[in-house]
């Protein structure tokens, strides 16, 4: 697969354009990236990222009323959502070569002109709050989120990206206006349009639309980690459900590092895929789980493996040792070539699929100009992958499966005392 980088341009006011054609492709997708997520909030404000995301569909100068925005683009037939990460805030609209420029002129008017009004926020708390009890009724989701409360403590790496029903009841109007006068920037804006479409047209278009930003100025990056401020080594919450969920966390790397890529071949072996050590020892020897994996986390200023499984209540233990005897297996006896080679042809494999329509090769060159102010095309993080050695991959777990650093969550009929239990199983 071969695929071309962006043509990259800047309008004066610094905002940034990722143009990219494709021309037999049959739809175009246009988005707006934003470098502001949850990274960058404060106590008093988390969660105003994801608010003003929602806030920014709830009318516009052009589009008044949230029906008027909901209107104009599934009449077209269009594939549009927003989302808010740790490190970015995104918006786009997927439809037919056709509808480029009308469903362009919404996703730029929502972003530019939201109106933000008193009556709608209030509406929207209540909204906002419903899906934090949706996550939260999740014990996947739960576990992950515990994790994450676990590895980094009360610091915005730690806080949910959605906020508390708390601090979300707090938020006001002025609130709103500060944060996004102060990251909503041209400087900080990427705007990316990728699929079949005519260039000078949708360049023009946007120049009309985002030149009226004026200059604004590039805000502060993601506030840095406080290193060794963390949670507690063992979160555990008490819920009876009719299968345990656990995860296991491990420090690892922020996305621009030079071994991230070491880190995730590390994570594929272990546990990424039905042929993964994890899989065929807690699933198929054991069995154990449904489901078992490993993931390797990456932001601007932090990242984490981790390892998390659903598991039988009455299988906890074998999983744990199950789980703990395969990390030290990589730890202490490393990877053969022919393992790794499987591994690195599943994640080039799954890589490449993840590129095929416009909105994923938008949303992958999108996130990396804005969060890194630059971008690789596939062809050089392949490179990248192929160039692991086993070598790598064994000094990566000695590296990060620290056990003593270690962090664990877990969810099940456990009681809160029983921490002994699973620092006794786990060997920490």
């Amino acid at each position: 697969m071969i695929v071309q980088k962006p043509i990259v341009k800047k309008l004066k006011n610094g905002l940034r354009v990722l143009l990219l054609p494709m021309p037999q492709s049959a739809s175009v997708t246009v988005a707006v990236f934003v470098r502001a997520g949850s990274s960058y909030e404060d106590k008093h404000n988390n969660g105003i990222s994801h608010f003003l995301e929602h806030m920014c569909f709830k009318g516009t100068q052009k589009f008044p009323r949230p029906m008027d925005i909901a209107t104009e683009l599934e009449q077209m037939g269009a594939l549009y959502n927003a989302f808010t990460a740790r490190d970015l805030t995104g918006y786009y609209a997927k439809v037919s070569p056709r509808h480029f420029k009308r469903a362009a002129e919404v996703i730029f008017d929502l972003y530019l002109t939201p109106q933000i009004s008193k009556e709608e926020m209030e509406k929207e708390k209540g909204v906002i709050i419903e899906e934090i009890h949706m996550y939260d009724d999740d014990p996947q989701s739960k576990v992950g989120e515990e994790l994450e409360k676990a590895l980094y403590g009360d610091q915005p790496a730690g806080w949910n990206i959605a906020g508390t029903p708390e601090r979300v009841m707090r938020m006001n109007r002025d609130t709103f206006i500060q944060y996004r006068t102060k990251h909503y920037t041209p400087h900080n804006t990427v705007v990316v349009v990728a699929g079949a479409y005519d260039m000078q047209k949708a360049y023009q278009l946007i120049q009309r639309s985002f030149n009226k930003m004026g200059l604004g100025k590039s805000s502060p990056r993601a506030s840095a980690l406080i290193k060794g401020k963390q949670g507690e080594q063992i979160s555990i919450i008490e819920r009876e459900l009719d299968q345990t969920h656990l995860a296991l966390g491990f420090y690892g790397l922020p996305i621009f590092h030079k071994r991230k890529a070491h880190l995730s071949m590390l994570a594929r072996v272990l546990g990424g895929g039905m042929s993964s050590r994890l899989f065929q020892r807690v699933r198929e020897e054991l069995g154990a789980a449904y489901y078992v994996g490993a993931g390797n986390t990456m932001h601007a200023t932090h990242g984490y493996l981790d390892i998390s499984a659903g598991v039988a209540h009455t299988k906890l233990e074998k999983a744990l040792r199950g789980i703990k005897e395969e990390i030290q297996k990589i730890i202490t006896q490393g990877v053969s070539s022919k393992e790794l080679k499987r591994a690195q042809d599943y994640a080039i494999g799954t890589f490449q699929l993840s590129l095929e329509s416009s909105s994923d090769l938008g949303f992958y060159y999108g996130q990396q100009e804005t969060v890194l102010g630059t971008t690789e095309t596939p062809q050089q993080m392949i490179k990248k992958i192929k160039e692991v050695t086993p070598h790598d991959v064994q000094k990566a777990a000695r590296d990060f499966l620290n056990p003593k650093t270690m962090r664990f969550s877990i969810i099940g009929p456990y009681k809160k005392n029983e921490e002994k239990k699973f620092k006794k199983l786990l060997g920490i």
